[in-house]
């Protein structure tokens, strides 16, 4: 064929071609686990529930008019005042002295010896437990937790790669032996806690259980992630120690903070308290994660500490939240269904409940919704089979004429 005879484009052709070659490669894919973890199911209810009207038991939300506003502003000014140069740089990784000497104290005068050393300061506790994630979980171990379990722990460690197995538990928390059938069983690196007054459920780990849990972790080789962000909150009977006080849990019990439910969750302030080759491990993944928790929230925090009484001011808090826990628990019996159960809890911001055998509080909640009332289904805080019966109730955000309001509602809803 002479040149000539080369065919011509057809019309339009010459230009596809063109463009075709000129046109951008697709961007690679995202990595598999931003595919496969979901996002928060409170999260994506309360942006659904925001209308005003709404009574919303879904979110875990401190009450906002209780927060000591007064205190925490003059706080910021008096840092902003005083050090501005310190407050407002770049600061250290494990946190600021001042702050970790302030919540080791606390620590230690709840009866766990701590010294500043022995905290790492954090973005709020949530961040410690990506830390922990990152230091201690290989892709395809197994972590234990509790069933049902704080949803943003599951996150967590599903981001991590881990095998999440679930652990029996009963209306008192987790069941030891069968703690101690699964550790050896799966070999797992760590068990996750909420202890007390723990989230989902509002349930309290007696101190026998702790005790013998602290034992399994020391017989069997493993790791115990204590999480507390809610035992100050206590309406009634006695505390019961941390299980990082139990003999055996001293070496491998990593014991999480937080400000958020006593202070003010804006602050976005944690603590990680813990062996010092973990706080190490820690430390260093927090370096890739945001260098350190901000300068001027720690101060402040610190601060506040100094120059007001916190263990007062939770006081006033915890005896509101108890008229709300009592309202709540005075207007389920009407709310729910006949046969319906839930937990009393001592403390903390929640109630679990469960309605009778068939019905199922995610397929009921848009019809919940639409009387002005939202609660948090309990099945996205199972790691393997739920209970479609299950749902989380939220006590604190509302006053008790609000609550008993929303209860109402509720009943108009399920009852009819």
């Amino acid at each position: 064929m002479t040149v000539t005879d080369a065919p011509v484009p057809a019309a339009g052709e010459e230009e596809q071609a063109q463009a075709q070659a000129q046109a951008p490669a697709p961007v690679p894919a995202f990595a598999a686990r931003a595919a496969a973890v979901g996002g928060s199911p409170v999260r994506e209810i309360l942006a659904v529930t925001a209308r005003p009207e709404v009574i919303n038991f879904a979110g875990g939300l401190p009450a906002p008019e209780l927060f000591d506003a007064a205190g925490v502003a003059a706080a910021f000014q008096a840092v902003l005042t005083s050090t501005p140069g310190t407050a407002l740089q770049y600061s250290t990784t494990e946190g600021e002295p001042a702050l970790r000497a302030a919540v080791a104290a606390r620590t230690a005068a709840r009866g766990l010896p701590t010294d500043a050393d022995d905290v790492l300061v954090t973005t709020g506790s949530q961040q410690a437990l990506s830390l922990l994630a990152t230091a201690l979980v290989e892709p395809g171990d197994a972590v234990l937790v509790e069933s049902p379990c704080y949803l943003a722990a599951l996150q967590a460690f599903a981001f991590a790669g881990a095998r999440v197995v679930p652990v029996p538990c009963d209306a008192a928390g987790i069941d030891p032996a069968a703690l101690d059938e699964l550790v050896a069983a799966y070999r797992p690196k760590l068990l996750y806690t909420v202890p007390t007054f723990q989230n989902p459920t509002g349930r309290t780990l007696p101190a026998g259980r702790r005790a013998e849990i602290a034992a399994v972790a020391a017989r069997r080789g493993l790791w115990i992630i204590e999480d507390d962000p809610y035992g100050e909150l206590r309406f009634e009977g006695e505390r019961v120690p941390w299980i990082a006080e139990y003999p055996g849990a001293e070496d491998r019990t990593a014991l999480l903070g937080s400000f958020s439910k006593v202070m003010a969750p804006g602050l976005r302030l944690g603590w990680l308290r813990g062996p010092a080759a973990l706080l190490r491990a820690c430390a260093v993944a927090k370096q890739a994660a945001d260098l350190h928790t901000p300068t001027v929230n720690q101060l402040a925090a610190a601060r506040y500490l100094a120059d007001n009484d916190l263990d007062a001011h939770v006081a006033r808090v915890a005896g509101a939240y108890r008229e709300r826990r009592d309202a709540m628990l005075l207007g389920l019996a009407d709310a729910l269904p006949e046969g319906s159960s839930w937990i009393r809890p001592e403390g903390g911001m929640f109630v679990w409940a469960t309605l009778p055998e068939g019905y199922d509080s995610a397929a009921l909640l848009p019809g919940v919704v639409k009387h002005d009332v939202a609660y948090v289904p309990g099945a996205p805080f199972y790691a393997a089979e739920p209970d479609p019966a299950t749902l989380r109730m939220c006590f604190v955000t509302q006053a008790p004429d609000e609550i008993a309001e929303g209860l109402r509602r509720l009943r108009g809803a399920l009852v009819g």
